[in-house]
């Protein structure tokens, strides 16, 4: 059995690390209110805008979303891989490194495949085995929509340049905070949308419609990857206020357990003392 000092200091060293668990995870449940509430009210904005895009997309030509939507024969693809720059948060980061690699090794096996990293996390570990063209790291650093959009803007003159046949955003979608589900979504080309979800809308266009969605798509994707990184800033604090907050209970739990320990260990040391000097007690009156 460990002596009393050193249990003491194990005592110790627990409760200094169960005062930074516990702060990182109250730090963490602040901003995650601030992110939860973004994405909360950016959801309804995004899904309508894809809505409008889709409904008068379907009333017009194939070719009326013009290069963003041109459909390529799937060669060279690029991944958009979403992580978080900072680690202690759980199976975040692991769980969107794991859908990249399956999404290489099992969608697109037959293709050449790139990735572009937004987070330090993602790009550190594939980094290692896989093309990385370009890494996002500062994007964390003050996010907003003129941040993303640049980001966007480039995914798209890429696109339109046919250095990739099709671009994909992996990221992990906020459900609450302690659920977080790997996303794979196509960002480029654009879905063709299905016949029957068509609806026929009564309105009268200024300009005309094939123009309005020339201007709504590129506003349509920068909003798309602008909703994916909000959903994965929100994960990533969900995570990590869950992380934090079980590791605050199981050091609290070690704690309790050493102190048991300890009580037990100074308890014997007491009694070991009184029989030392109820003996020697014994000794002189013999």
């Amino acid at each position: 059995m460990a002596n009393l000092k050193e249990i003491r200091n194990r005592i110790t060293s627990i409760k200094s690390t169960m005062q930074i668990t516990s702060a990182m995870k109250m730090v963490s449940a602040a901003k995650l209110k601030k992110a939860q509430d973004a994405i909360t009210a950016m959801r309804p904005y995004s899904s309508k805008l894809t809505q409008l895009l889709q409904s008068l997309s379907a009333t017009l030509d194939a070719d009326a979303g013009g290069v963003y939507s041109t459909q390529r024969e799937v060669k060279k693809v690029l991944l958009v891989v979403i992580t978080s720059n900072r680690g202690l948060c759980g199976g975040f980061n692991s769980s969107i490194i794991k859908e990249t690699i399956k999404t290489i090794n099992e969608k697109y096996a037959n293709s050449s495949v790139d990735l572009l990293t937004i987070g330090k996390k993602g790009n550190d570990i594939l980094s290692k085995s896989y093309t990385v063209i370009e890494n996002n790291n500062s994007v964390f650093d003050n996010l907003s929509f003129d941040s993303v959009a640049v980001i966007a803007e480039k995914l798209m003159g890429i696109y339109a340049d046919e250095k990739y046949d099709k671009i994909e955003l992996i990221y992990n979608q906020f459900k609450n905070a302690a659920t977080q589900t790997p996303m794979v979504e196509q960002f480029l080309p654009i879905k063709p949308v299905e016949s029957d979800t068509s609806v026929n809308l009564d309105y009268i266009f200024e300009p005309s419609k094939e123009k309005i969605v020339l201007e709504l798509i590129p506003k349509s994707l920068k909003m798309q990857l602008y909703k994916s990184i909000r959903d994965s800033f929100a994960s990533e604090h969900g995570a990590r206020m869950t992380a934090m907050h079980k590791a605050t209970d199981n050091a609290t739990e070690l704690r309790d357990e050493l102190l048991l320990t300890y009580n037990k260990a100074r308890q014997a040391a007491i009694t070991n003392e009184i029989l030392e000097i109820v003996g020697g007690a014994e000794a002189l009156n013999n």
